[in-house]
């Protein structure tokens, strides 16, 4: 039998060594992995010239491998992705999952089976939360709005609150982020940014609510797809 292959793709660099680990932890071990980032190999003045966010633009964040946290433009970094799932394709991928809970509206592999977190977590999400309120925090405030859309198939419409995974002091600013939707009725939290990870879910322990991880909703699902 030919060897399966997982391939990831981040719009940071890779590896993401804290997201690898949940993948790890759900993908069965037999599938190989190769793991992609589009800005893989750029310098700070590569990456600013060609993807960084502009005044008003649809902005996605992501850290570096040298801790810089960089905000990319979202219709910029588009084209960098289909460049990016192009070649995962050409190495034999046979399934790729998007590291981002980004919205790229027409993304598509012509044979690898293409795993995008925000057409597989919004459902998910909604099956499980129902009609109860869903509290989302999401890295940077301006995603409130520009990824308000993908969340349409709630019964009822969240509330936000913005906590990044990659500040020093993202365990008590997820804790604020946490507790002000609480105390605006929210009975569940899901964490809407790869960067977070099982340290941030211990964070938010003390609210006593559920917690959902977007990487490891993602993850699950690609690991269904491979046999996990």
């Amino acid at each position: 039998m030919r060897e399966r292959v997982l391939g990831t793709l981040t719009i940071g660099q890779a590896p993401r060594a804290d997201v690898v680990p949940i993948i790890d932890r759900h993908v069965p071990p037999e599938v190989h992995r190769i793991h992609r980032g589009v800005l893989d190999g750029l310098s700070h003045g590569e990456i600013e010239a060609r993807y960084m966010a502009g005044s008003g633009e649809a902005a996605l964040v992501t850290r570096l491998q040298d801790g810089r946290v960089v905000e990319l433009s979202r219709r910029r970094m588009r084209e960098g992705v289909e460049d990016a799932l192009a070649a995962l394709e050409a190495e034999g991928c046979d399934v790729i999952l998007l590291l981002c809970t980004g919205t790229f509206d027409g993304l598509e592999c012509k044979k690898a089976w293409l795993v995008e977190p925000d057409h597989v977590i919004p459902g998910m999400v909604a099956g499980i939360v129902e009609r109860r309120q869903l509290g989302i925090i999401v890295p940077i405030a301006s995603q409130i709005g520009s990824e308000s859309g993908k969340w349409r198939s709630l019964p009822r419409p969240p509330i936000f609150a913005s906590a990044s995974p990659y500040s020093g002091d993202t365990e008590a600013a997820l804790l604020r982020a946490g507790a002000e939707l609480k105390a605006s009725g929210a009975e569940a939290i899901l964490l809407d940014c790869i960067g977070f990870t099982e340290r941030h879910r211990a964070a938010l322990l003390p609210l006593e609510m559920p917690v959902i991880l977007s990487n490891a909703v993602a993850a699950k699902a690609v690991a269904e797809l491979l046999g996990g």
